[in-house]
């Protein structure tokens, strides 16, 4: 139920903020809102309030804001033709170039479509900056609370700007022999090394030489489970004479690069909230890159699909995060996550994808450069191929998610 409610929380408060940004951006300029919803239909229920309905769907992935005169008029919709017709939009007189479909005369000065490409821009791109100033609000509270220092795990060679980072390497569990003495002390893969009879594990050989050394005496061994940050500490001997390929403890290792940030200075904490999601986003393009490299050589989608998640995946995200026993870890975790995602939902939107901000942006240009809008009704059929697609990737990301969680 926590799980639940926390991960409703989160998304509630993404999409909200997002969409708000396009409400208070349409009001200002006097574009009529007809709907302000969250969610996708089918519609759970709605109020009106004034000249806009306010709705919850039941399909809690996304939300969105209704303009008058946005989709109607690239579905055909409305009526009333005009050809030459002058009406007063925003003080200024302004030609309605679609000359087969418009609105009433009372409303054309409400419209969407009607106005000026630089006004559409203007809440269109509102959403975005919304979501990117929230990342950054949350980044300062998710910084301030840990003391202005984070890590991250590192795929590669990767240079995060400005900080200070240190990389450090620790010892991860990859494989746990049956019957083991790891296995008997309760070590599982993806568990991290963290001591050896109380000396702090910074690479391979150390560990190794120290097993070794100690083969037939008890040692002590503190470990971290990588999901809930728990760290274990236990007793165990390892073998004189292991089975063989085994070791003397019956365990597999790999070496996890981790990039330590300290944001140190005046200036970088000053900034942190600001650099810290776009250090995060840099990253995350890069690992991008290297899967879709992987799958083009490899002629499959596999990697690209194992390195994104849908709703199902972040669930199950928010759930480890629940699992996290120290308090102030579970907090640091929640926020981290929220922090990602709308800095994500801010940069995903504002890419040249029909049905999303970016799509809109991609016509608005189009109409600011040439100073003639695009026909209404083949916009709102790209606008609606691409809604078709992106709810498709939406299921079959899903249908992956699933299928994880029933994986061995």
């Amino acid at each position: 139920m926590l799980t639940a409610l926390l991960f409703l929380l989160i998304l509630s408060v993404l999409v909200l903020i997002h969409e708000l940004g396009h409400f208070l951006v349409a009001k200002k300029l006097g574009i009529k809102v007809e709907e302000f919803g969250f969610g996708f239909p089918p519609k759970a229920f709605s109020i009106k309030k004034g000249e806009t309905e306010y709705s919850i769907n039941w399909l809690p992935i996304g939300g969105f804001v209704k303009l008058y005169g946005e989709d109607e008029a690239g579905a055909g919709r409305l009526r009333l033709p005009v050809s030459s017709s002058k009406y007063k939009v925003s003080g200024k007189k302004k030609k309605i170039l679609n000359t087969q479909y418009s609105i009433p005369n009372t409303d054309v000065r409400r419209a969407f479509y009607a106005r000026s490409a630089p006004q559409k821009l203007a809440v269109v791109v509102a959403g975005v900056i919304m979501n990117a100033v929230l990342a950054a609000v949350i980044f300062y509270v998710f910084l301030f609370i840990s003391n202005f220092k984070t890590e991250i795990p590192l795929l590669g060679d990767y240079t995060f700007l400005g900080v200070i980072q240190t990389n450090k390497t620790e010892l991860v569990v990859s494989s746990v022999s049956k019957n083991s003495p790891a296995q008997k002390a309760g070590l599982a893969p993806l568990s991290k090394i963290k001591k050896i009879n109380e000396i702090q594990v910074t690479d391979l050989k150390q560990f190794v030489a120290i097993v070794n050394k100690n083969k037939g005496k008890e040692i002590t061994i503190v470990f971290e489970d990588i999901k809930t940050q728990k760290e274990t500490r236990e007793a165990l001997v390892p073998r004189v004479n292991p089975p063989k390929g085994e070791g003397a403890m019956g365990i597999g290792f790999f070496g996890a690069i981790t990039a330590v940030l300290d944001y140190k200075t005046p200036g970088q904490k000053l900034l942190s909230g600001i650099v810290h999601p776009i250090n995060l986003m840099g990253y995350n393009f890069q690992i991008l890159k290297r899967l879709i490299a992987v799958s083009l050589q490899r002629k499959t989608v596999a990697p690209v699909s194992e390195g994104v998640a849908g709703p199902v995946g972040i669930y199950s995200l928010v759930g480890t995060i629940v699992q996290i026993p120290d308090v102030k870890e579970r907090i640091l975790g929640v926020l981290n996550l929220a922090g990602v995602l709308s800095m994500s939902l801010a940069v995903f939107n504002i890419l040249p994808i029909p049905a999303l901000d970016g799509g809109r942006l991609f016509f608005i240009a189009i109409e600011g450069i040439t100073g003639k809008k695009v026909n209404q009704r083949i916009e709102g059929f790209i606008h609606q191929i691409g809604m078709i697609v992106l709810l498709t990737l939406i299921l079959l990301i899903t249908f992956k998610d699933v299928s994880k969680l029933f994986r061995p």
